[in-house]
């Protein structure tokens, strides 16, 4: 089989997925509909993994927190269960063709406690919901192949701010996902295999916000938390040092 440099997103349809395929930053990108690529049906992965892909960008996640909290199930299907059946399939390639495939796999800070910040990647892991724990073992999944990128981060679409209020006392790194599209990119064309934090410097989610969406209220958190019945985040905010010194 003669090797192609063409790159298979899986998610497309999602904030990230579809900002990769605007930013037209990767070249030979091909991004099916989920009724074509289904993650959790093997089938269907196998049929695109026949062709010649040497990067698989899996953005396909069930990302919503209180969607995640109220259909667990649901959230174990496609976080977990689809992370296996996509890793099986990846060996099975390896073994099939003896070529590598590698794979950058979208995380969440929401693995990490999220209540002091500053969490490298060598943090002890605690989600605080059903997401983060989903998260949390797609991850080791992941880490059963030999070429893997777990990005943990946290992004927003600056275009769609819907909040009318943001809180002044939670803090996180994330960053725009125009950014994160382009550190992607970045870390794509870099030898590094492992779990890396991508993100932007520590800010309240007020402070973020407010550069893009002007008419937006300070609140406080436990303004926001009082009509949840799920934990968030206090202090997620990311130490970034690994992904700058690959920078230099």
């Amino acid at each position: 089989m003669k090797r192609k440099n063409k790159i298979l997103l899986i998610g497309g349809s999602g904030t990230l997925g579809s900002s990769i395929i605007k930013s037209k930053s990767f070249k030979n990108l091909e991004s099916p509909t989920k009724k074509k690529l289904n993650l959790l049906k093997r089938d269907s992965i196998k049929k695109f993994l026949n062709k010649e892909y040497s990067l698989i960008i899996n953005c396909a996640a069930m990302a919503r927190m209180k969607e995640c909290e109220k259909k667990p199930k649901k959230a174990i299907n496609l976080n977990i269960l689809g992370t296996i059946n996509l890793c099986r399939e990846i060996l099975e390639y390896k073994n099939k063709f003896n070529k590598e495939i590698k794979l950058i796999h979208i995380s969440t800070d929401g693995v990490y406690a999220s209540t002091k910040g500053n969490y490298s990647e060598k943090s002890r892991l605690k989600p605080y919901n059903v997401y983060g724990w989903t998260k949390m073992w797609s991850e080791e999944f992941v880490k059963v192949l030999k070429n893997y990128i777990i990005i943990r981060t946290r992004f927003f679409n600056k275009k769609k701010i819907r909040f009318n209020n943001a809180a002044t006392d939670i803090f996180t790194s994330m960053i725009e996902v125009q950014e994160l599209v382009k550190k992607i990119k970045f870390l794509s064309s870099k030898d590094f295999v492992g779990v890396i934090n991508v993100g932007g410097k520590r800010e309240s989610d007020f402070k973020k916000y407010i550069k893009y969406q002007k008419n937006i209220k300070p609140c406080k958190r436990t303004e926001i938390v009082k009509n949840l019945n799920f934990k968030i985040a206090k202090d997620a905010s990311m130490n970034l040092k690994l992904f700058k010194s690959l920078k230099k």
